[in-house]
């Protein structure tokens, strides 16, 4: 009776726990790199557990048939040299499903690095996407306007982030449409994703950083091409400029609320990418230009 009780307890508690629980972002994607990330987990949960639930079925028949006490007081196993059929398949299964899984994973880690299926004849839209403690920055170079702990961009777009910090490692993520993608602060690595239609998502720095890592998120909106345009102009409209002086306070640690600038902090401090770049990580154009351009100054000194 009491085991009883206690059972119903147990499964009482646990639905009411998951009633109370969010559904996982990642199995709800809102676009074609979510969606890929999303299968890969799926494929992952269902071999595992193909794996495990064929585990326990050999286990049970096993102690069950050939448990101790079904045979006799004097009974010897029988020498036996080894079994070709059972060895080819203790081995065989393992390395079959480790190379199945690593095909699956290097395709798709191709394909989520990649700029998005279907938009692969069209130029991305670059944002900037900057942290620091606690705090993201969102700089729009083609735009001309930046934005903290928001970030808006169309929908049915490629749109590409170039991901840096102004602190320690942090992680740049969006659940329902990329997966995650470290921001560091001496390089700059970059992220691609699409929305598949307008909506709501949300975004965090899903890397421990520090006491207020909890709060370092920012809300993501996908809108349609033309309400983006209009945000953009509503932006230069109504915002004032961000300056050098106004960022670096931004920078210090602490929390803030959604704002607006017209200009990019890049104007003063740019990314480390290129000729900026702690280790040199931008690519050869660049480091070419940067070369050209000293080229030029040490040719007008003379």
């Amino acid at each position: 009776m009491k085991a009883k009780w206690a059972f119903l307890t147990l499964v009482f508690t646990i639905f009411t726990v998951l009633t109370g629980c969010e559904p996982l972002l990642v199995l709800d994607p809102k676009g074609p790199q979510a969606e890929t990330t999303s299968n890969v987990i799926w494929i992952s949960i269902i071999s595992m557990s193909f794996i495990v639930i064929t585990v326990l079925v050999l286990l049970v028949i096993i102690l069950s048939k050939y448990r101790a006490s079904k045979q006799p007081a004097d009974y010897e196993p029988p020498h036996i040299e080894g079994h070709p059929v059972v060895e080819g398949t203790i081995i065989g299964i393992p390395i079959l499903i480790v190379i199945f899984l690593s095909v699956v994973s290097v395709i798709s880690s191709y394909q989520v690095e990649s700029t998005p299926a279907g938009y692969e004849d069209e130029e991305p839209l670059v944002i900037y996407a900057s942290s620091s403690n606690w705090k993201w920055h969102f700089s729009y170079p083609e735009q001309d306007i930046e934005t903290v702990n928001y970030v808006f961009f169309p929908a049915n777009r490629s749109i590409q982030f170039k991901l840096y910090s102004y602190g320690p490692i942090t992680s740049f993520w969006i659940p329902q449409l990329a997966g995650q993608k470290y921001a560091m602060g001496d390089m700059v690595t970059k992220i691609n994703l699409a929305a598949d239609a307008p909506g709501e998502f949300m975004g965090r720095n899903a890397n421990f950083s520090g006491e207020g890592f909890a709060e370092n998120t920012f809300n993501a909106t996908a809108l349609s091409q033309e309400d983006f345009d209009k945000w953009v102009e509503d932006i230069k409209k109504t915002e004032d400029p961000i300056t050098e002086e106004k960022f670096n306070e931004l920078l210090q640690p602490g929390h803030l609320g959604q704002l607006s600038f017209t200009g990019t902090h890049l104007d003063f401090s740019p990314a480390p990418e290129g000729e900026h770049a702690g280790h040199q990580h931008g690519d050869s154009s660049d480091k070419n230009h940067s070369e050209h351009e000293q080229n030029n100054k040490d040719k007008s000194s003379k």
